[in-house]
């Protein structure tokens, strides 16, 4: 009798402690532990579209883009040295692929890939002729100023459907008074016939490309808000300035809101999640609350059908909002 009892409160308890970790697990948890994981299965999905999209130029674009950073190892870790090693070592080139498979098969249309990674353009140019499928990318190009045309020619040999400037740049070129570099990047980018853009981490590049009259085509601008425990100090400002700290997200969010507001071009907003320290259901709702016509994000495979649920479900919330949708 005695065993029985012992056996019924060890059962007990055991389902409690079971009960109190779900109540803990985050929404993406619980969805990974609800069911199995069907994201390797094959389906013909690909005329699928889930998610709303908008339109820079010509191009039809998933208001969620699958962000590139991930994919090619280039994770904002704060103090964390083993945050790159540990994705470069997830994302295989089949896990890759997988990935790019379920975007497509959950509406998102669009990756954003830096043109300098060519395993990344490599990959994405087999990941289309063996799976057929629609996906398309976005160049994020790191150009020489001697060798402008160079970088630009060779995004669009890997067939982009658009080209940026790199944020880094784009805020070293603004700080450093070369806004015609800048100009001769997005005028050479739009003779191609592609839309050209520019990203940037500071409001001070926006604010320097739109007084120049600088006719491009978007913007990719870092959007969050600074309510989370790890957020940048003051102090670290200047070391994002002079490439020196990891931690490239928004150091005025609320500038970044008043000034965009105004800006009649379509704006990406990245680092919408603040390297992951902000959940989706926040980060989306303050980006396409607060303005943001499209979001990059970097996804883990297991990430993305939860991550259009709730983007899609706040973007319809906010189909009528201060700033027009621009895109």
């Amino acid at each position: 009798m005695a065993e029985r009892i012992n056996r019924r409160n060890f059962i007990k308890k055991t389902l409690t402690a079971t009960a109190v970790a779900s109540a803990a697990l985050s929404l993406e948890e619980k969805t990974l532990l609800a069911k199995p994981d069907n994201s390797s299965k094959s389906t013909d999905n690909k005329d699928v579209k889930l998610m709303s999209t908008g339109k820079i130029g010509n191009v039809e674009i998933s208001r969620l883009i699958c962000g590139g950073n991930l994919i090619s190892g280039y994770a904002h870790s704060r103090d964390l040295i083993y945050v790159s090693p540990l994705l470069i070592n997830y994302f295989t080139d089949e896990k890759i692929m997988e990935t790019w498979s379920i975007c497509e098969k959950n509406g998102i249309n669009t990756s954003i890939i830096y043109a300098g990674d060519k395993r990344a353009v490599e990959l994405f140019k087999r990941y289309k002729d063996e799976s057929g499928g629609k996906m398309q990318w976005l160049s994020q190009t790191e150009p020489n100023s001697l060798n402008i045309e160079g970088a630009v020619d060779e995004a669009l040999e890997y067939g982009a459907s658009a080209v940026f400037l790199v944020g880094n740049l784009g805020d070293k070129w603004t700080f450093e008074n070369r806004i015609d570099l800048i100009e001769k990047f997005v005028n050479y980018v739009k003779k191609q016939g592609v839309p050209a853009g520019v990203a940037c981490h500071s409001i001070q590049t926006p604010i320097a490309v739109e007084t120049a009259g600088i006719d491009v085509d978007f913007y990719m601008k870092t959007m969050h808000s600074d309510s989370y425990w790890s957020k940048r100090r003051p102090e670290q400002n200047k070391q994002v300035i002079d490439n020196t700290v990891d931690n490239y997200w928004d150091m005025t969010p609320q500038q970044t809101i008043e000034f965009m507001g105004e800006v009649k071009k379509p704006w990406i907003a990245y680092k919408v999640l603040a390297a992951g320290a902000i959940h989706p259901k926040d980060g989306f709702k303050y980006a396409f609350e607060n303005g943001a016509d499209f979001a990059c994000v970097g996804m883990f495979d297991w990430q993305i059908e939860e991550d259009v649920v709730l983007a899609e479900r706040i973007i319809k919330q906010f189909e009528k909002r201060k700033r027009p949708w621009r895109g």
